[in-house]
């Protein structure tokens, strides 16, 4: 799977390259604030492996982006952070983190590289690590033999939203999952932001656009 997806990437960033003589390119950061997460670790048979929250989980990273107006291929990656996720059935610590890395298609307002004001779908995949219970681990589960490490699901994304002139934000869906390890997935809805640096420059110097 993960060298299908690698196949999948490459081979579009070839066809941008290939069949649009005039594509562009992007770089910045993507900013995200999860409404609602949870976390399923692979199950122990020893305690609850879920983890989750509605508060204060932010993530931030780079994202750089490839294609035109209308249409255009994304790569990025976030460290996303709660320091308040927790296993409401048996608490055993506080905090959660996981590292995506997602590719993704971008259409209309969310391709990033779009001048004027419009509405865009961006649908995309990845992997992502994963780690509950960063924080004050019960001494009795630790005792038991619960354990907390990262584990890795495969993630798919689904957001719509608006962009500008190098600004975008959008309201998403992602699931991860893992079917070798079992019980292992992650969940998440919120809303991300995507600052393309290059684009966002051409609005104080109009210009740089000409």
């Amino acid at each position: 799977m993960i060298n299908s997806l690698k196949t999948l990437f490459i081979a579009f960033i070839l066809f941008i390259s290939i069949n649009e003589a005039y594509s562009q390119f992007g770089y910045g950061l993507t900013f995200s604030n999860d409404l609602y997460n949870r976390y399923t670790n692979p199950t122990d048979g020893i305690a609850h492996n879920g983890n989750g929250t509605a508060l204060l989980t932010f993530g931030l990273g780079p994202k750089i982006w490839i294609g035109g107006e209308s249409f255009s291929f994304s790569a990025e990656t976030q460290v996303n952070l709660s320091l308040v996720g927790l296993s409401m059935p048996d608490y055993k610590g506080l905090g959660s983190v996981s590292f995506p890395v997602i590719g993704k298609f971008n259409f209309a307002g969310l391709s990033g590289l779009n001048k004027e004001g419009r509405f865009g779908l961006s649908i995309g995949g990845g992997m992502q690590w994963n780690r509950t219970e960063l924080l004050y681990l019960a001494n009795d589960y630790q005792d038991r033999g619960v354990r907390r490490e990262f584990y890795k699901t495969y993630i798919m994304h689904l957001g719509y939203g608006f962009g500008i002139s190098g600004f975008t934000a959008e309201l998403f869906g992602k699931y991860g999952f893992n079917p070798d390890l079992d019980g292992a997935s992650n969940f998440h809805i919120g809303l991300q932001f995507g600052f393309n640096i290059p684009y966002l420059k051409r609005i104080d110097d109009p210009a740089s656009a000409l």
